[in-house]
């Protein structure tokens, strides 16, 4: 969807106003509010910044083939739309291509086995992702309240970014990980919840039995390993292409419930323990829903990448026209 856009936003935007439509329709996708795209888009003050995207945007066009991380039966209508159009490069989808899993030895893992199939909720907005104190205080009474098992990892809040959002890496080194949590919260959710500070085996967590969900920021890396083993997804995106990202899940794909904020730009504590409940076994017929067409796509997943699959074949298509240039 990220790469329709990019190769169509020269067409959709008006040169004079530098607006584009609302909702923006895309061929082959669902279509997308304004309000979920990426930000860059969305405060068209900076008619540089935008005439310098536009650029971009023009030498995609311009390039002999373009190899995605992706496969053709995620976004089957997109690739037909792509095709169909004529004026296009080539697109090869060669995915998904994730990385395979190497630790064993860490502990959220020991825990883990110690938990039933399918009743733990992972918990982590990705490298760069955190949110804010009251955000944070939000999410932690929503895991408590929604009486699941979770696995959570944590980070340092910060309160500069509008709507509760930022993006770094700089944390203090030092500082203890969980002392913006109340001791409280921590003995109330001790044995059902574990907490990680900074980092987590994030493959090894999403393959493990006992997970059952996932709160993801909706990067594409996180996408994709949680398509590939089968996980349901809260959609919580951030920043830059996440939103998209979550209307893909939420509204075409169909694997993912996706949070609101309210007017003051959180997601409250009742909603997160809904959705929790919802998706970790929940009886409702839209969790069920989720869970049973994530299946389907982690078998499609799989199938991509074999010998006969389409994403293999698609490889080898780019490669022998390397071979033959040379």
């Amino acid at each position: 969807m990220v790469l329709s856009l990019t190769l169509h936003l020269p067409n959709l935007i008006d040169p004079r106003s530098y607006d584009l439509p609302e909702p923006v329709k895309l061929p082959g996708c669902v279509p997308v509010r304004g309000s979920d795209l990426p930000d860059s888009l969305q405060g068209r003050t900076n008619q540089e910044a935008y005439k310098g995207g536009m650029q971009m945007c023009k030498k995609y066009l311009s390039a002999d083939g373009i190899l995605v991380n992706d496969f053709l039966d995620l976004e089957p209508d997109i690739y037909k739309a792509f095709e169909e159009d004529g004026k296009l490069p080539p697109i090869y989808p060669v995915g998904p291509l994730v990385r395979s899993g190497s630790s064993k030895d860490n502990e959220c893992l020991k825990w883990l086995d110690e938990q039933p199939d399918g009743t733990v909720l992972y918990v982590s907005f990705g490298s760069g992702g955190t949110l804010s104190s009251e955000q944070l205080k939000e999410l932690a009474l929503g895991l408590e309240m929604s009486e699941q098992r979770f696995l959570w990892v944590v980070k340092s809040p910060h309160d500069e970014a509008r709507n509760a959002t930022y993006f770094t890496i700089d944390e203090k080194e030092e500082m203890d990980r969980f002392e913006f949590l109340s001791t409280d919260f921590m003995n109330r959710t001790k044995g059902k919840g574990f907490l990680l500070a900074q980092w987590a085996p994030q493959i090894e967590i999403l393959a493990h039995r006992a997970v059952g969900g996932f709160v993801t920021h909706c990067g594409w890396n996180s996408v994709l390993e949680s398509i590939v083993h089968g996980v349901p997804i809260i959609a919580w995106p951030l920043f830059a292409e996440q939103r998209m990202n979550a209307v893909l899940l939420r509204d075409d794909l169909k694997v993912a419930l996706r949070v609101r904020e309210n007017e003051d730009g959180i997601v409250d504590s009742e909603q997160i323990a809904k959705l929790a409940k919802s998706l970790i076994k929940g009886k409702e017929e839209k969790g069920i829903e989720i869970r049973n067409r994530i299946v389907s796509l982690k078998g499609a997943a799989a199938q991509a990448l074999t010998k006969d699959g389409y994403s293999t074949k698609s490889l080898a298509k780019v490669i022998g026209k390397w071979i033959s240039v040379e």
